[in-house]
């Protein structure tokens, strides 16, 4: 159990360290658009945070076990960084393009290649399996619900409002992909 240990706070220092770097790194810069983002930003960064911190006190103040079993510590520890790395691969893979508030780029295209031709906004996902992750190793259905459901609010705030960016800036042509996948989970949502 002491490895396991390490290696959830290992995690969740990885987590913390990703999102600073990614927050800090990929801002928009000044030839973007970049009044689109109406404060999503702002608002992830209250929420995440605010989630584990209410997540893990609720670990610590109430007992609602998921499971009697140790794997759910394991399946925990699995879906946070398989959270990070995907997310990583994610934000990688669109380059240039991806930025931390709602930006549109001067060159901007819409990609549909990897992630992207199932799902529109695949690193919004990964960030939910990896708080997904931290409510499993917490074992504990209210930190479960709150590390999850608030973050997944937000996301769909900021989904609405980048999405409404897109269609001003691509029209039928991002309608038309919007049809073709779904929001956040390969052929369900």
């Amino acid at each position: 159990m002491k490895t396991l240990q390490i290696l959830f706070t290992v995690s969740m220092v990885a987590w913390f360290i990703t999102e600073i770097l990614y927050k800090n790194i990929l801002k928009s810069g000044e030839k973007d658009k970049k009044d689109k983002d109406r404060s999503t930003l702002n608002i992830l960064w209250m929420a995440i945070p605010g989630s584990i911190i209410s997540a893990v006190a609720a670990s610590y103040l109430t007992r609602i076990p998921i499971s009697d079993e140790a794997g759910i510590y394991y399946i925990g520890v699995a879906c946070i960084w398989i959270g990070i790395v995907l997310r990583f691969i994610i934000i990688r893979s669109l380059g240039k393009y991806f930025t931390v508030d709602v930006t549109i780029r001067e060159d901007h295209k819409i990609k549909r290649e990897g992630f992207y031709r199932y799902i529109r906004h695949p690193s919004y996902a990964f960030s939910l399996l990896t708080s997904l992750g931290l409510g499993l190793y917490l074992n504990n259905w209210l930190s479960l619900c709150l590390v999850f459901t608030v973050p997944f609010m937000a996301f769909l705030y900021r989904i609405k409002v980048e999405e409404k960016a897109l269609i001003e800036q691509f029209g039928e042509e991002y309608l038309e992909y919007r049809r073709k996948t779904k929001k956040l989970i390969p052929f369900v949502y």
